[in-house]
């Protein structure tokens, strides 16, 4: 469904995306993870069609810069900044319905259970709003529509609790019938709801790891980190996994329980800039 082949993205000297290949096939609901710098907001505006750049995108075998129309279509995204539109409310809900071909209405149904009534604010220009109302629009429009492909780049980040709730109530509901591809710098948060993980460091994938959904109990996974200095912090967060440290403490060896595998790269994600290597052989006892 979504094929990165070989994809190469330059900032004049800067090298932002480094070779990366990846498929994303139906059905799959990916955590995108690394620290800022990584890459993953170029990917995603790769994937949508904002960049031009080396290698091949394509969802559903279309190039999304030469079928834009047809690809944002069924694509439904949230962008990590929302963008400074003039356009009113009331408007940009229709304009959004009428693009994929959806009743408005769904779009201001799932605005209300996220704590947004927009029929309170149909005529005030978007680029007005607080920012959290621009971001529970943002996820309406989005969910509002029968997408297949859900694009989201830190979807939660200016969202009250009670809201972030909800929204990841929403995309559970979307689990079954939606390819997801989630951008976060908070894999805690979407740890339930994903089934593969994969990290980004200095525009490469460093870290690509398939979870199923039904992780065996019995399974586990032998674990090799190595770190490029040391740092205490991490040490205390590893060693509280029972790892084990060697080479002036700059490669940690441990063993994780299959069911734990996404609350462990979540605590790893946080120090994804600290990391130079990660490797995750599953066995099974």
């Amino acid at each position: 469904m979504i094929k990165f082949q070989n994809v190469v993205k330059n900032f004049r000297r800067a090298r932002v995306l480094d070779g990366i290949s990846l498929e994303i096939g139906l059905g799959e609901r990916v955590a995108l993870i690394g620290s800022n710098g990584a890459g993953k907001t170029t990917l995603i505006r790769c994937l949508l069609g904002e960049y031009t750049h080396e290698g091949e995108v394509t969802i559903n075998d279309l190039d999304p810069r030469g079928n834009r129309t047809a690809v944002l279509g069924t694509i439904g995204f949230v962008p990590q900044l929302p963008p400074p539109l003039k356009m009113p409310v009331g408007q940009l809900i229709d304009f959004s319905a009428a693009l994929c071909n959806t009743n408005p209405r769904r779009i201001h149904d799932i605005a209300k259970r996220l704590g947004l009534d927009v029929e309170d604010i149909l005529s005030r220009q978007f680029v007005r709003l607080s920012g959290g109302m621009k971001q529970k629009l943002l996820i309406a429009i989005a969910l509002g529509r029968e997408a297949r492909v859900l694009v989201m780049d830190e979807p939660a980040a200016n969202l009250d609790p009670e809201a972030r709730k909800i929204f990841f109530d929403l995309l559970a509901e979307r689990q079954d019938s939606a390819t997801m591809l989630i951008s976060s710098h908070r894999l805690d948060e979407v740890s339930s709801l994903v089934n593969r993980v994969i990290e980004m460091d200095m525009g490469k994938v460093v870290l690509d790891d398939k979870v199923a959904d039904d992780v065996s109990l019995s399974g586990t996974l032998a674990c090799r980190i190595v770190i490029k200095r040391f740092e205490p912090a991490f040490a205390k967060a590893i060693t509280a996994w029972k790892f084990t440290a060697r080479d002036e403490d700059l490669v940690w060896e441990g063993k994780v329980a299959g069911p734990d595998r996404l609350r462990f790269l979540g605590m790893v994600s946080r120090y994804s800039a600290l990391v130079g290597d990660i490797s995750l052989t599953e066995n099974v006892r």
